[in-house]
């Protein structure tokens, strides 16, 4: 039976998801276009395990190579295979592992990239940040020839987590910036729910990043996309006074969490398919009616949060967004301390257009504006 909240038929997916290939678009990164191909002609339904089981096939193949590669010392072409078998393992899993072939996609990216990092360099590190009664999982990279580097703390999407904020947050690197990739929560290995006062973990994060020697503890930002984003703001409320400032792209504020907004939101073509999947996932909740419910607990106008003073902020958004509400962008743009904003007339969420993929936001637009918070040139 076709899912009521799904705005295509499996066989526009299946076209949709080799467009976003041949050009790179969201959530299909990467991925040569003959590889999806491939895919894509073994999977005929929505079956989660057709879906995991045909990119995981593609998959396990590039990790082969690339582990063979790195047998024979050739690091470049094990680095590349690896990153290959992570991003086909990565969509395997999209946009949450709720089937066993999923589940095992989600588990061989996790292996393989941590492989990949291993190889990088600078490389990139898995730490576990001790919270509450339990840790909190990051990838951490440092600059080279930065003794005490000034750190953004990125936070990954509601379906594209750690893992994948990591690899766009390498960016910093060259600026003698360090970067650290976590989950929010709700998702992935985070140890909390998506609930207000989650933002708790993100202090820690600071805790911890205070404590090394090889970070500037004075010189600390918060960056999410997407939900993200939403952590961010709220991270930025609670830290004021420790933070340097904070990046906002495409979060929700208020009207988002609005019934009369979910239920159109949740027919978005602009996400790729289950979208619904990923929205209960992350909430922690069993049906669509139990997430209209809650969510309006998470607003942050009603929460009082909107004049409370922030540290410097930029928001990144499109005006055309069918994800978040562009309404919400301007209401967090109107209230509290004064932000900077740039936004794409033209974009969707995250400020994403045919013409603007989202390396060109971050080189483009991210990166000069934490720069130039942090005083560097």
């Amino acid at each position: 039976m076709h899912d009521p909240w799904e705005p295509r038929t499996w066989e526009e997916v299946r076209a949709e998801t080799q467009a976003r290939a041949e050009r790179g678009a969201y959530p299909v990164f990467g991925i040569k276009p003959e590889d999806a191909r491939e895919a894509l002609s073994q999977i005929n339904t929505f079956d989660p395990e057709q879906w995991g089981a045909a990119w995981m096939r593609l998959g396990a193949r590039y990790e082969e190579t690339a582990r063979a590669r790195e047998q024979n010392n050739d690091y470049t072409g094990a680095m590349t295979d690896y990153l290959s078998a992570w991003r086909l393992y990565t969509l395997g899993r999209w946009p949450v592992a709720r089937s066993p072939k999923k589940a095992e996609c989600l588990v061989r990216a996790r292996i393989v990239f941590e492989a990949y990092g291993r190889l990088m360099n600078p490389r990139i590190e898995r730490v576990e940040i001790p919270f509450e009664s339990t840790v909190i999982t990051a990838y951490l990279q440092l600059p080279e020839g930065a003794p005490r580097a000034p750190a953004v703390i990125n936070i990954g999407g509601s379906d594209l987590w750690k893992d994948s904020v990591a690899v766009q947050a390498r960016g910093f690197l060259k600026f003698g910036i360090a970067a650290l990739a976590v989950d929010m929560p709700g998702t992935n290995e985070s140890p909390v729910a998506a609930r207000p006062g989650s933002e708790r973990v993100f202090s820690a994060i600071i805790d911890y990043l205070q404590t090394r020697l090889d970070i500037d503890g004075s010189r600390i930002m918060v960056r999410g996309q997407s939900w993200g984003s939403y952590w961010s703001a709220r991270t930025a409320y609670r830290e004021a006074e420790r933070l340097k400032g904070a990046v906002f792209q495409s979060g929700p504020v208020h009207s988002y969490f609005q019934r009369s907004w979910q239920e159109q939101g949740f027919r978005t073509k602009e996400f790729l398919f289950a979208y619904v999947a990923s929205r209960l996932h992350m909430l922690g909740v069993e049906s669509v009616e139990e997430a209209f419910a809650f969510m309006p607990s998470l607003s942050l106008l009603d929460a009082g949060l909107l004049e409370k003073p922030t540290p410097p902020m930029l928001l990144i958004g499109g005006a055309k967004d069918t994800q978040v509400p562009f309404s919400d962008f301007l209401l967090i743009l109107q209230h509290g301390s004064p932000k900077h904003a740039w936004v794409n007339p033209e974009g969707g969420t995250m400020g994403r257009s045919i013409q603007i993929k989202d390396d060109e936001i971050f080189a483009s637009v991210t990166a000069p504006w934490v720069r130039q918070q942090f005083g560097l040139s």
